[in-house]
C-alpha cells in the first residue's frame, strides 16, 4: 500500500491519479474525505496536527509521498508522520533551491530542514526538489496572471512530470538516497508563458506585476503569519533576481523521456 499525503492538491492529485491509472494499491490521506469522493482510491480522514489518525493512515503502508504545508513553516508534520510510519520508503517533496542563501537569510529554510529530518529518519528516501509549477499561471477568465517573479526566467515544470518522477521513486529500486532538481525543457518568465498559454488559448491573458513588497502586504490581508510571509517573500525574491534560472536533465533521468513543454502543458490544459 502506497500512502498519498496533499492528496488533493496540485501535486498529490497527480500522484494519486497515476498511481491508480498503474493499477497501485492507494490509501490518499485527506482532512476532507468528501473531496475525493468516487475515487478508486482508500480514502481515509487525517490531519497532521493528530496522531492517532496519522497511525491509522501509515497501517500496511510500504511507500509514503510526503507533502507537508505546516503553517508557520516548521517540520513538525513531517516528524510526525516519521513517527508513526514504520520502515516504509519515504518520497519527500521539497522544493529548488532550498538552502540557498539570499538576501541575509536561507531560501526554503523549512523544505532543507525537512529535508534533514528524512535523512536522518534511518529510512529509504528520495527528496524531489521541483522548480516553477506550469499551473501557477491558471487563473479564472478574465482574471490577471500575479506576477511576482517580473522578466525572470526558471525552469517552468509540468505537474504531471512531478508526479511522474515521485510514482517512479515510489514504485521501482534505484531511487534512494538520490535528490532530483526536476524543471522542464525550457526557461521562461511569467510573460512568455503567459503569451504562449494565450496563444492556445486563442485570446488574451492578462498579467499585473506584483512586487515583493505588495505581494507581502496581500499576503499579510489574507491572513498569513508574518513566518510564511517571510518565506514566500523570500523565495519569491530569489527568483525575481534570477536566481532560479536553472534548467536539469533529472525528468529525463528518471523517466527516460524528455520533460514536457511548457507550450505542451497549455494545450492540455485546453483539452481538459
Amino acid at each position: 500500500m502506497i500512502l498519498v499525503t496533499g492528496a488533493t492538491g496540485t501535486i498529490g492529485s497527480a500522484v494519486l491519479r497515476q498511481l491508480l491509472a498503474a493499477g497501485h494499491p492507494v490509501r490518499a490521506l485527506t482532512r476532507d474525505p468528501a473531496k475525493l469522493a468516487g475515487s478508486a482510491a482508500d480514502v481515509v480522514r487525517g490531519d497532521f496536527d493528530d496522531p492517532d489518525s496519522l497511525a491509522r493512515a501509515v497501517d500496511g503502508v510500504e511507500a509514503v509521498f510526503l507533502l507537508t504545508v505546516a503553517r508557520p513553516p516548521s517540520t513538525r508534520h513531517d516528524e510526525a508522520l516519521l513517527k508513526v510510519v514504520g520502515d516504509a520508503r519515504i518520497v519527500k517533496l521539497s522544493g529548488i533551491g532550498a538552502g540557498e542563501v539570499f538576501d541575509g537569510g536561507t531560501v526554503g529554510y523549512w523544505n532543507l530542514a525537512a529535508e534533514q529530518v528524512v535523512k536522518q529518519s534511518g529510512r529509504t528516501w528520495t527528496i524531489l526538489r521541483p522548480s516553477s509549477f506550469a499551473t501557477n499561471v491558471l487563473a479564472a477568465e478574465g482574471q490577471p496572471v500575479i506576477n511576482p517573479t517580473g522578466d525572470a526566467r526558471q525552469g517552468v515544470i509540468d505537474p504531471a512530470d512531478i508526479a511522474a518522477v515521485a510514482v517512479q521513486a515510489l514504485t521501482e529500486p534505484g531511487h534512494h538516497g538520490q535528490t532530483y532538481t526536476l524543471t522542464g525543457p525550457e526557461l521562461l518568465s511569467v510573460p512568455e508563458q503567459v503569451s504562449q498559454l494565450s496563444e492556445v488559448l486563442g485570446r488574451t491573458v492578462p498579467t499585473i506585476d506584483v512586487e515583493p513588497a505588495e505581494l507581502a502586504r496581500q499576503l499579510a490581508e489574507y491572513g498569513e503569519d508574518a513566518a510564511s510571509i517571510e518565506a514566500m517573500v523570500r523565495g519569491v525574491s530569489f527568483a525575481r533576481a534570477g536566481r532560479n534560472a536553472v534548467l536539469t536533465g533529472d525528468v529525463e533521468k528518471v523517466l527516460g523521456r524528455p520533460a514536457g513543454s511548457f507550450a505542451d502543458w497549455a494545450r492540455s490544459q485546453l483539452a481538459d
